[in-house]
């Protein structure tokens, strides 16, 4: 059972790829945990977004995980 990770932006390059899948955990923090402390650092910066199948979450606490899950993590947009 594992949950897909997708990474965009800046946040591609801190993984060191554009996607990666994980064991199913419990929470989306055990999740960001398993990816190594600096890219869980960046994960949880308060301004990257979070999408659980296509649909933006407000609150990273709601989230209940299932097999198969795609999260993908959207860093803030800047520019002019």
């Amino acid at each position: 059972m594992a949950l897909n990770m997708v990474f965009l932006g800046k946040l591609e390059d801190v993984a060191g790829c554009g996607a990666r899948e994980v064991e199913l955990a419990g929470t989306l923090d055990e999740a960001i945990d398993s990816l190594g402390p600096e890219l869980a650092k960046a994960l949880r910066e308060p301004r990257v977004k979070l999408a659980v199948n296509g649909i933006l979450l407000q609150d990273r606490d709601a989230p209940v995980l299932r097999d198969g899950d795609v999260i993908a993590f959207l860093p803030p947009v800047s520019g002019g």
